[in-house]
């Protein structure tokens, strides 16, 4: 099927038959056997990937999955050759097409790869070198391969970028990957990728930062692609979800070992090791929260035993009758874009645009969207870490627009922040127990010995040892770093946590543990959050009420149930319709998301947006009537 084939009628999914029929007597593309990598730490070899083997056939999609530091990443980087040859040390087998790469010249591995076996990485930005242009960079994967004019290398180039569906190929040919989206890079990567034809693409996180829709378009991509190149995919992720709809088979990893390998419906519907139960049971399923009114805490599988905990649902502490902890009113936040030789304005983004919401105590509300729509700028406004250009935030009493600088330190002791990188906002020569106490000591609200004393309290509380105090960050995995971070919040006794992303960036069991950590804070401290999230089976799983925002204004809100089983904002569709489910039986599917990038909130000086007017689907629940469905 062509990708001009791929023609659905709008918003309609279609299944086609996407599954391989692989040939048993047929030679598979790439056979690993018996690799162990090991890295050279403190002058000792240090294994990390254990003997690990598996084939992968013409035509096939072979899924590695583990969370971090299970091996995965570093089973592709071994696969290619692409670790420190003075720190690292590989063994085993690895024959692409019959031929060991292990054992090729390094001057013969050039020519592998990129040609014959190719690599998509987790982070385009970081893969496209910032000062040449895309289409320089693409040219150069062609002419290094093979024997071509620079006019055969463009028009090859502007064919490849069409082929990846970025809209006006051509003239974006000269641009560079910082005028390109997430998603567009990403594309741009896969263009990249497959201008040798490789027999084998190995995909490595290609799609865990991209927002849920522009994930759907890559996997979508994948599955058009090689369908039509007859590609083999070695396909590497610690999202099920993923792993369902693009896998044939899949590969579980933990711990630097294959614990277990099947075809991808046995290992979901069947799977006998406890660790592969339990990276299941921690992915949430959108839907699952129908006929619950209150959110329900993620169930835990112990990934050695395979004992499962229960979820519990939240008991009901949302008072509406009672006033607002936090009431937003017509917040609007631009920034201003400046050019010329005077610096004069010449535009600006209009970030968050009339936004109007309250927060009862005790509830969530949780903020989605994708990048760019303004949800974190709505955090950061509200807490006057960026400051709006209009509108009211009164919270707790205090009107924070209005607040001078010691004032405003004050009101922060009611509203605090987790981050969506637990590391970033650590200080690295800090010990965890100074990061957690320094909040006491600043706002002068104990003794040195007593704010020790409550930061200790504060660790055991969320799940860690007070004995742990005197560690630095990085001697803690990311989900540690999450639950020091939440310490570090309730320092403060705070009546609201903005959690911006917290847990975007964890792997799925880390995540269902923070997530149950927030709630259980939540019953037990009568906590208010705002939930800022792109992850939409995560906010069905933890909210009250929800609210979805597009080009920096709210398009739905309304009571998690009312929006979840009744979404009636186009856009609110878009979003839960690229949610992956972990179900192999959709692989087949596909979804046929737009795939435009986000419009962009720039408007010109002077701009006035319209005047928008919203409609009552149900009790609390409010869409945008212009564009309602």
């Amino acid at each position: 099927m062509g990708l001009g084939d791929n023609k659905i009628k709008n918003g309609e999914s279609m299944t086609i038959n996407a599954t391989q029929t692989i040939d048993p007597n047929r030679q598979p593309v790439l056979s690993v056997s018996n690799l162990s990598t090991s890295f050279l730490v403190d002058g000792e070899w240090r294994p990390v990937v254990k003997d690990i083997s598996f084939d992968v056939m013409p035509g096939e999609t072979v899924a590695i999955v583990g969370e971090s530091g299970s091996g995965k990443s570093v089973t592709s980087l071994s696969i290619m050759r692409l670790l420190a040859r003075a720190s690292s040390r590989i063994e085993g087998e690895v024959r692409l097409n019959g031929r060991d790469l292990l054992t090729l010249p390094e001057a013969e591995m050039r020519k592998v790869r990129g040609k014959d076996v190719a690599m998509i990485f987790q982070e385009p930005m970081t893969s496209l070198n910032p000062i040449f242009t895309i289409g320089r960079q693409i040219s150069e994967a062609l002419t290094c391969h093979g024997n071509i004019s620079k006019a055969e290398a463009k028009a090859e180039t502007i064919r490849l970028l069409e082929k990846v569906r970025i809209p006006n190929a051509s003239s974006r040919f000269d641009e560079y990957p910082h005028q390109f989206s997430g998603g567009m890079r990403q594309r741009v990567m896969i263009a990249m990728a497959l201008a040798s034809r490789p027999k084998l693409l190995i995909a490595d996180e290609p799609t865990t930062a991209l927002d849920v829709t522009i994930q759907g378009q890559i996997l979508d991509l994948i599955k058009v692609l090689q369908e039509e190149e007859g590609m083999s995919v070695l396909f590497i992720t610690h999202d099920m979800g993923v792993v369902a709809e693009i896998s044939d088979r899949t590969i579980v990893m933990y711990r630097g070992e294959a614990v277990e390998t099947g075809k991808t419906d046995d290992i979901f519907h069947r799977g006998q090791h406890p660790y592969t139960r339990a990276l299941l049971s921690a992915v949430p399923r959108l839907g699952s929260m129908k006929d619950q009114p209150q959110p329900l805490r993620f169930p835990i599988v112990d990934a050695s035993t395979g004992e499962r905990s229960e979820p519990k649902a939240l008991t009901d502490t949302v008072d509406h009758r009672k006033t607002p902890v936090l009431e937003v009113k017509n917040l609007v936040t631009r920034f201003d874009l400046r050019g010329g030789l005077l610096a004069r304005p010449t535009g600006a983004i209009h970030a968050v645009e009339n936004v109007s919401f309250d927060l009862a105590q005790g509830e969530t509300l949780s903020l989605v969207g994708e990048s760019g729509c303004g949800k974190s700028t709505t955090g950061r406004s509200i807490m006057r870490l960026i400051t709006p250009k209009s509108g009211e935030v009164r919270l707790d009493g205090y009107d924070v627009m209005k607040l001078d600088a010691l004032e405003l330190r004050r009101m922060r002791r009611s509203i605090q922040m987790i981050f969506q990188d637990p590391f970033a906002s650590l200080n690295p020569r800090m010990t965890i127990g100074a990061a957690v106490a320094e909040p006491i000591i600043e706002h002068r609200l104990g003794s040195r010995a007593e704010a020790r004393e409550k930061a200790a309290d504060l660790l055991e509380r969320v799940g860690l040892k007070a004995d742990m105090m005197s560690r630095y960050p990085h001697e803690f995995s990311g989900g540690q770093r999450q639950r020091i971070c939440i310490a570090r919040a309730l320092a403060l006794d705070p009546k609201v946590i903005v959690a911006d992303e917290s847990v975007s960036a964890l792997d799925v069991s880390i995540k269902a543990q923070v997530c149950n950590l927030l709630m259980d804070l939540q019953q037990s401290l009568n906590l208010s959050y705002l939930f800022i999230s792109h992850d939409m089976a995560v906010v069905e799983r933890v909210s009250h009420r929800v609210a979805v925002m597009y080009l920096g204004e709210i398009v739905e809100i309304g009571p998690r149930a009312s929006v979840f089983e009744n979404p009636q904002h186009p856009y609110t569709r878009k979003l839960m319709a690229a949610v992956p489910v972990p179900d192999p039986s959709r692989r087949g599917i596909r979804r046929n998301l737009a795939v435009d990038e986000l419009k962009s909130p720039v408007r010109p000086v002077g701009y006035q947006p319209p005047a928008r007017h919203y409609r009552e689907v149900s009790q609390g629940h409010l869409v945008r009537m212009e564009e309602a469905a």
